[in-house]
């Protein structure tokens, strides 16, 4: 089963932290670059973090900069998002898949990239 899974979501107070994983089965994270997105209720998703295959570029929405941290360990088949100063506007859905990295469109896929499922982020006292 090809497949990429997501952990480490959870219920977090404003200001605090959380650390994502999304670890791959199935083929090797090495050969392409992942994007994290997230979907909050009601809007589109959108594309916040992406990690280039040897993590050498690594790129953020505005909404998220000098807040979320991406990286990853390709001996491990896993990459990370690390949040930071979590805001109730984080709140969402983070799914990662493999993806095109830019500048302007942060990341983006197509029909044969690799998805996860999702795990639920939520930023509430």
């Amino acid at each position: 089963q090809v497949q990429l899974v997501e952990s480490g979501g959870g219920l977090v107070q404003p200001g605090g932290s959380l650390r994502l994983s999304c670890s791959a089965s199935g083929f090797t994270l090495d050969y392409y670059a992942i994007g994290w997105f997230r979907q909050a209720p009601g809007k589109e998703r959108e594309g916040v973090a992406c990690i280039s295959k040897s993590a050498d570029n690594t790129y953020y929405s505005d909404s998220v900069k000098g807040r979320f941290t991406g990286s990853r360990d390709n001996a491990k088949n896993t990459v990370y998002l690390q949040m930071n100063s979590l805001k109730p506007e984080d709140t969402a859905v983070y799914y990662c898949a493999t993806a095109w990295c830019s500048k302007i469109s942060v990341a983006t896929t197509r029909g044969g990239d690799y998805w996860g499922k999702g795990t639920l982020v939520t930023v509430s006292s």
